[in-house]
């Protein structure tokens, strides 16, 4: 559990990122894709929140909004108590080295050209006035930190394997002793047996430097092991967020429910007991999403006022968020037996 006295490092309130459409002879604009539309969420200081939710549901865009690695279409984002969402792109130079990112892809996000030293040294170059002795030795250190053998400091990122590579980029992101580092699907291109010792690194650097991380996954076992909290997100919202051990025991919203269902359980006598839930039908496009709940044309729950009216994000117990129209207000009778349960935990 969090402890109430924290403060929130991060925070996201009501964050849109739409990319225009543009079609014909003349380019004109014809639509919005609404990777990102309308997600609030906080990050305490030192906390991990995962960010859930399968393929293309804007996962990296939102992780990339909140750096401001994109210009957003619309929204508050505050870190460290300074307001960035409309700040621009020259004047948030000062603030890069409290916000830093982990790549996806370690081998596209490092240069092919520059040695490991020049990598990781490249924040240095830019951010402090240290001399070059002191920004040897302060590369020897992050590669100590992140488990690289200093003899390696000449050699370039084609030499390394996966997991090594992805050491690398995570001491590029130490370099500047940051607050905040995205983790973007930071285990996605690495071989299984490399993923759990990238995990393991991270949350020792989260206890030696007291690093906050957003971590932003599709691999629901390992966001359990890491996370503190967990957000899922679906077409663009946040459908659910709650504390890690709530969430896999308890799932509130149907999608968290078909998520958790496919999660593969070792235990052959529980996997036999458990039951899978089969979602029907496709994500509809993030350039037309349907009226109403994002997820009624797919959910096993769905109501009539589902497709009509989309569900306010709120509270429904301490701690616990959702979007659906299964939690609904007390003096509101037209819950089902899920909403009578909210209601309770409410009251």
């Amino acid at each position: 559990m969090l402890d109430a006295t924290k403060k929130p490092l991060v925070s996201v309130k009501d964050l849109k990122m739409h990319f225009p459409i543009y079609a014909g002879l003349l380019r004109r604009r014809v639509g919005e894709v609404k990777a990102v539309d309308g997600v609030s969420f906080d990050v305490f200081e030192g906390e991990t929140l995962g960010l859930v939710g399968e393929s293309g549901c804007g996962k990296s865009t939102c992780g990339r909004a909140v750096l401001r690695l994109y210009d957003i279409t619309s929204g508050a984002i505050s870190i460290d108590g300074r307001e960035i969402g409309a700040t621009p792109q020259t004047a948030l130079r000062e603030m890069r080295p409290t916000m830093q990112m982990v790549f996806q892809d370690p081998q596209a996000s490092l240069n092919p050209r520059m040695t490991v030293e020049n990598i990781i040294k490249e924040p240095l170059d830019e951010h402090t006035k240290l001399s070059d002795a002191e920004k040897r030795e302060k590369v020897g250190e992050l590669m100590d930190a992140v488990g690289l053998n200093r003899k390696f400091a000449k050699r370039y990122p084609h030499a390394f394997s996966g997991g090594q590579r992805q050491r690398i980029g995570i001491a590029r992101a130490l370099a500047l002793n940051p607050k905040f580092i995205v983790c973007d699907e930071p285990i996605a291109a690495l071989d299984v047996s490399i993923q759990a010792q990238v995990v393991n690194l991270l949350e020792d650097l989260q206890e030696q430097f007291g690093l906050t991380y957003l971590f932003i996954s599709h691999d629901l076992s390992m966001v359990r092991h890491i996370a503190t909290r967990v957000a899922v997100m679906y077409l663009g919202k946040i459908v659910e967020l709650a504390p890690r051990e709530g969430l896999y025991a308890d799932p509130l919203h149907p999608y968290t429910k078909a998520l958790l269902s496919a999660v593969p359980e070792p235990d052959p006598s529980l996997a036999r007991s458990t039951q899978r839930i089969i979602l029907k039908g496709d994500v509809p496009s993030p350039s037309n999403p349907p009226e109403g709940c994002n997820f009624c044309t797919r959910c096993p729950s769905v109501m009539d006022i589902c497709k009509r009216v989309e569900p306010e994000y709120r509270e429904v117990h301490p701690g616990r968020f959702t979007a659906c129209h299964l939690y609904k207000d007390t003096n509101d009778t037209a819950g089902s037996t899920a909403g009578h349960e909210a209601e309770e935990h409410t009251q």
